[in-house]
């Protein structure tokens, strides 16, 4: 009975490390294992000793005999990574595992090692996981917002409560005695960099890659356009995003791009609301979802299906719950890239488009809305003068016009890192310049002191949740040596001033006791409900739920949620 990776893997690796004969691969150590979709257990490899599902944080492994029906495809999935053998043939440990971190080396007299991490997503954390292993070492997470957690709060589709479990292994980080939360405190705004560096030997950034990058095009900005991931955020209740202006009153969506967030965004668009009833989606969303006219997306890419964006275990969970159509020119498409393409994982991927229902109209008003992939169609311009009704579209290659009507456009072309003030800036790649998350001058190709980065800003919007982990593992084994070898300078500040300064700077700071409030407050409000957590949308609810508001306004804000 081997066990089995499923659609929530988020390649974070634990479970690498926990198993006993190495039979999960791509490791952290091995080739491709960046770009890998997901992990594989080894079939013939696994003992069936369940040491992975303690491990997985997300938990997306389990025997082959308890997968309900839309997972029993990744049986296959998972054995197929493995070449063909018979089954009393085992192949060899082919990982070293990553290195084991070096330890902190504390020289008589010197401070121990403080680190600043600006950023509370996975990123940060796995990088605050790893320096907290080392005795005496103390982590301060500074985030804008009163919440934690990144994009595993805001940017990971609410129907995807497995994959926000991570979120546990979080918590378990922060209530480590070396560890502090300033949230609710931007660094660039109340903090500087230089004032980071005078109270701690190092700056470690995760802040990822906020911008989406724009589609240039006549139209965009009209209402009724906006990115797939401001939807996201929308949908999950980001205090920014809130009063974002979303229209379903048409019957069609169109998102122009085909990664994973926009087949996020098809899904959430398409889904029963009472099955996102029962998940920590914003009340907002929830509300227009349930009024919601759409009765068919459509996901276009600019490229043919071979190319296809997304990851398969995306496409076998979309299609294990939707209805996914393709038109007949994009079953054609289909067939020519089977016919040619060589590429495992690409013809799984085609082998999954092929096995779906041919698009005829549009669907009817009885039943879930649709899901309609398209190919070979590159954005000319929205259609609409107040407001968009569609898009114009060339055949790719051939200059042929189509024109799909929808009342609302999204994008999902990927994202941008913006800079940070106070270290240099790559325009062209959208990140910091970084050898192995050392933060490098480029005038003089030498490493800027105290100064490092992880996650997105480190290598680009590439990976997945879990892949910042071994992400941060490098950055913060350089960090780990250049303390050990005297590169980074003591703290000028004494130790407690730091509190101080943000204070004073920001009185309304939250603490990691006020974000347990505002988190117990949360899932209080949805447990009367049936919901993980019903979350609080305006920062001001969130800092009266924290108690980080003067007394008198504090009264006044929780007498307000009380009446909600």
């Amino acid at each position: 009975m081997p066990h089995v990776i499923t659609q929530s893997c988020c390649n974070d690796g634990s479970c690498v490390f926990a198993c006993p004969v190495n039979c999960i691969h791509p490791t952290p150590d091995e080739p491709g294992f960046a770009a890998s979709e997901m992990l594989h257990i080894d079939p013939i490899a696994c003992v069936d000793c369940g040491a992975c599902v303690s491990a997985c944080p997300v938990g997306a492994i389990a025997p082959d005999t308890r997968l309900d029906v839309g997972q029993l495809p990744f049986v296959e999935i998972n054995a197929s990574f493995y070449p063909e053998r018979p089954a009393d043939v085992k192949l060899p440990p082919t990982s070293k595992l990553a290195p084991v971190l070096p330890a902190v080396q504390l020289r008589p007299r010197r401070r121990p090692l403080t680190v600043a991490i600006v950023g509370s997503g996975p990123a940060a954390m796995y990088a605050a996981d790893e320096l907290l292993t080392q005795k005496g070492v103390r982590v301060n997470v500074f985030e804008k917002l009163p919440t934690p957690y990144g994009l595993v709060r805001a940017g990971v589709a609410p129907d995807h409560q497995n994959t926000k479990r991570v979120t546990q292994l979080f918590e378990r980080v922060s209530r480590h005695r070396g560890f502090r939360f300033y949230l609710n405190v931007e660094i660039g705004r109340h903090l500087s960099h230089e004032e980071l560096l005078a109270h701690h030997h190092a700056v470690l950034y995760a802040v990822g890659a906020p911008d989406d990058r724009r589609l240039d095009i006549d139209g965009m900005g009209l209402p009724g356009t906006a990115t797939a991931t401001e939807l996201v955020a929308w949908i999950n209740g980001h205090p920014d995003f809130a009063a974002l202006p979303v229209d379903l009153g048409h019957e069609r969506v169109v998102v122009i791009g085909n990664g994973n967030v926009a087949l996020d965004v098809a899904r959430v668009l398409t889904a029963d609301p009472d099955e996102l009833a029962r998940t920590d989606i914003a009340d907002h969303a929830l509300a227009a979802l349930r009024n919601s006219a759409v009765r068919e997306v459509v996901v276009a890419a600019r490229r043919g299906p071979a190319h296809s964006a997304f990851t398969l275990p995306e496409l076998i969970g979309l299609t294990g719950t939707r209805e996914v159509v393709l038109d007949g020119a994009d079953h054609e498409r289909v067939a020519r890239d089977l016919a040619t393409v060589s590429d495992r994982l690409t013809r799984n991927k085609l082998q999954a488009l092929s096995g779906l229902g041919e698009a005829s109209g549009t669907p009817a008003g009885a039943g879930r809305p649709r899901i309609r992939l398209a190919y070979e169609l590159t954005p000319e311009r929205v259609l609409g003068r107040e407001r968009a009704s569609g898009v114009e579209f060339s055949v790719t290659g051939t200059g042929e016009a189509r024109r799909v009507e929808a009342g609302l456009v999204l994008t999902s072309i990927g994202y941008r890192g913006k800079p940070i003030r106070g270290l240099p800036f790559d325009e062209s790649a959208a990140l910091v310049p970084n050898e192995d998350g050392r933060v490098i001058d480029p005038d003089s190709g030498r490493p800027v002191p105290g100064a490092y980065v992880a996650g997105w800003i480190k290598r680009g919007p590439t990976g997945f949740i879990g892949t910042n982990k071994s992400c941060s593992l490098q950055t913060v084994a350089a960090l780990v040596a250049d303390f050990n070898s005297g590169a980074l300078t003591d703290p000028a500040a004494k130790p407690g001033a730091l509190d101080t300064l943000v204070r004073g700077r920001r009185p309304d700071a939250v603490d990691s006791a006020g974000w347990r409030a505002i988190d117990a407050a949360e899932v209080a409000r949805g447990a009367g409900e049936g919901r993980p957590r019903n979350k609080f949308t305006d920062t001001a609810d969130m800092l009266a739920a924290a108690g980080a508001q003067p007394a008198p306004l504090r009264r006044r804000l929780l007498a307000r949620l009380g009446n909600r």
